[in-house]
C-alpha cells in the first residue's frame, strides 16, 4: 500500500449544533489524542489537538445563533490527526477540499455536506476523475413520471375498449352519437399521451 506523505484540508467547514458539542468532547476523548480548549481575543472557542509527535492544530469555533461553525485549512502529516480531522468532517457534515498527497501523486476529494462528491488524481502531465456521485433522484423522477404515463395510456385503453362494447351492444342512433362523441375524445387523448 502506497504511504501517504501529508493531507491537507482547503477552505474545510463544517457547524457543529451547540447541543453537539458533547457528542464532539466525546470523540476526542475516546481517541489518544491531547486536546485543550480555551477561548482566542477575539472571543471565539478553540481546540488544540496534539498527536504524539509534537504536531498540533488549532480549531477555532465561531458562535453563530445556535451553531459553531469551525472554518480551517492546514497541512497534516500524522496519520491518527488527520484521521480524527476527517471524522469530525464527515460527522459534522463538512464541506471543502482535502488533498491527499502521495509519492508521485495527489488525490483531490470534493466533500459537500460530509459526502464526497468528487475525487480527482493528479499525477505528472494527466489527470484522472476517480469517481464523481451521480444524484439518483431526478433519474427516479424521470421513470416515475414513464411509469405515470404508461398507466394513463392503459387507463384511456380501458376507456375506449369500455366505449367499444358499449357501442357494439347499443342500437340506439343517439346513444351511438354520444359514444362516437366520446371515442373521438380518448383517441384523442391516447394520442397526447403516446406522444
Amino acid at each position: 500500500m502506497v504511504q501517504r506523505l501529508a493531507t491537507e484540508f482547503i477552505k474545510a467547514h463544517f457547524v457543529l449544533p451547540e447541543n453537539q458539542w458533547s457528542t464532539l468532547t466525546r470523540q476526542l476523548q475516546n481517541l489518544q489524542i491531547k486536546y485543550r480548549m480555551g477561548w482566542l481575543d477575539n472571543g471565539m472557542q478553540a481546540i488544540v489537538l496534539e498527536d504524539g509527535s509534537g504536531e498540533s492544530i488549532i480549531l477555532s469555533l465561531r458562535r453563530h445563533r445556535h451553531l459553531l461553525l469551525c472554518e480551517f485549512s492546514f497541512r497534516l502529516v500524522d496519520p491518527q490527526l488527520t484521521h480524527l480531522i476527517r471524522q469530525l468532517f464527515i460527522a459534522f457534515k463538512g464541506s471543502g477540499t482535502v488533498r491527499r498527497i502521495y509519492p508521485g501523486f495527489t488525490m483531490l476529494d470534493f466533500y459537500t455536506e460530509g459526502e464526497v462528491r468528487r475525487i480527482i488524481e493528479f499525477t505528472p502531465g494527466s489527470t484522472r476523475l476517480v469517481f464523481e456521485h451521480r444524484d439518483g433522484l431526478p433519474e427516479l423522477q424521470y421513470r416515475y413520471a414513464l411509469t405515470h404515463i404508461e398507466y394513463e395510456i392503459a387507463c384511456v385503453r380501458a376507456q375506449i375498449d369500455r366505449l367499444l362494447d358499449q357501442r357494439l351492444n347499443t342500437r340506439e342512433p343517439e346513444m351511438i352519437q354520444q359514444i362516437d362523441t366520446l371515442l373521438q375524445k380518448e383517441a384523442f387523448r391516447l394520442f397526447v399521451w403516446e406522444a
